[in-house]
């Protein structure tokens, strides 16, 4: 069974700010979207073919037919949703999930492209967790990054406004930093059921990335609730932090 981190979703109500600053200013690249139910989403490339990593962008669509996106905002507020991870295998990748005394949720097989389930915040150490299996066109990102180069964004179809011209920041996603209140607790779980590997340690850190390159970073915060606390990158340029989707951005220069 091969799991790999493949993005960071984040909720929001406009998208255009958003691409305002992933495209407009740190160069990144929209690779796909489309409608779901109560949802739509799109995604952008933070990153090349190897290095980087990926954000999934989140609009409520189609409320009166499902409503989850839409209550998230309403509890929560703008922001990080899920981390979803890459199986080989979903079947097999429950069978383990539910023998270690995990309660996958959504479960759904019915469609052969795309099969999925979901392990809630309160046992995903304070994120949703989405755990797909996935039989699309490309069979590597960067067949899928060489596609967008030349064609465009592949859109079925493409609800969200025309970016800006990509930024010259040359902007990289490095890691999703998630704060923990049991290191050893949240580590078993990223590490050990989701098999990331570790990559750095230090004093109340523990960094840990899988095969496609994406990494998290998991900090022990005593008495804090647990989640995803910011997203890392760097760019040319100043080190700042910026507010994307309700999430913070750090930027250190490179």
């Amino acid at each position: 069974m091969t799991v790999d981190l493949d993005h960071v979703a984040l909720a929001t109500r406009d998208v255009a700010p958003v691409l305002d600053l992933l495209v407009g200013e740190l160069g990144g690249l929209v690779l796909f979207g489309g409608n779901g139910p109560g949802f739509r989403p799109m995604q952008v490339r933070l990153g090349d073919e190897v290095e980087g990593m990926t954000a999934e962008l989140l609009e409520p669509w189609d409320v009166e037919h499902n409503d989850f996106l839409e209550r998230f905002l309403v509890r929560h507020g703008e922001g990080p949703h899920h981390l979803t991870f890459k199986v080989d295998d979903l079947e097999a990748t429950l069978d383990r999930v539910r023998l270690s005394g995990f309660q996958p949720v959504g479960v759904d097989f019915s469609d052969p492209h795309w099969k999925e389930a979901f392990l809630l915040p309160r046992e995903a150490h304070g994120t949703v967790v989405q755990l797909a299996e996935s039989h699309h066109d490309f069979a590597t990102r960067a067949e899928l990054v060489a596609h967008v180069r030349e064609h465009g964004p592949n859109a079925h179809p493409q609800w969200w406004p025309d970016p800006p011209a990509p930024g010259d920041r040359a902007g990289f996603l490095r890691r999703v930093v998630v704060a923990t209140p049991s290191l050893e607790a949240t580590l078993g779980f990223f590490a050990g059921m989701l098999q990331g590997n570790e990559v750095a340690v230090g004093e109340g850190w523990v960094e840990l990335e899988w095969p496609g390159g994406a990494r998290v970073k998991l900090e022990h915060r005593p008495g804090s609730a647990p989640g995803v606390d910011r997203l890392e990158a760097d760019a040319e340029g100043d080190a700042e932090e910026r507010i994307v989707a309700g999430a913070r951005l750090l930027i250190a220069p490179r």
